[in-house]
């Protein structure tokens, strides 16, 4: 098992979602951001910390640090269901590959229609191919 799966099963089943994952370049450097619905805290990070210390440890996971944080207020969104999930809210989005001679992007998401991302911008609404999108965060409101 590779230890992106084996991380992402051990933080479901402790009752979190893996957001992302973070290596050094030789993997000796392991950033984990967590996320659940009402929030993360510092010992929602310690619980996931130890538990997956102990976990590399029995695998043999070979590794000089672990960290483990919430992933901010400015959350990346990665997967299909993120875009469902924080529809409403604003995001700043980048692409691979221009759309119509642009590559960023910022709106309100409406959700996520056959594989396009729904943005409400300034200039209307726009649906972007979701395989197109390299990073995308929310926006957070003070």
């Amino acid at each position: 098992m590779q230890v992106v799966e084996l991380i992402e099963q051990a933080v479901a089943g402790l009752g979190y979602e893996l957001v992302d994952l973070e290596t050094s370049p030789r993997g000796r450097l392991l950033r984990v951001f967590i996320d659940k619905p009402e929030g993360v805290n510092v010992d929602d990070c310690v619980t996931v910390s130890n538990h997956l210390t102990r976990l590399f440890m029995a695998e043999n996971v070979d590794y000089d640090r672990l960290e483990v944080s919430s992933p901010g207020l400015d959350r990346p969104l990665k997967k299909p269901a993120d875009y469902e999930r924080f529809s409403g809210q604003e995001v700043q989005l980048k692409l691979r590959v221009p759309h119509g001679n642009q590559r960023n992007f910022s709106g309100v998401i409406g959700g996520l229609r056959d594989g396009l991302v729904v943005l409400r911008t300034e200039e209307g609404e726009r649906e972007l191919p979701f395989d197109n999108v390299e990073k995308a965060r929310l926006v957070p409101k003070f």
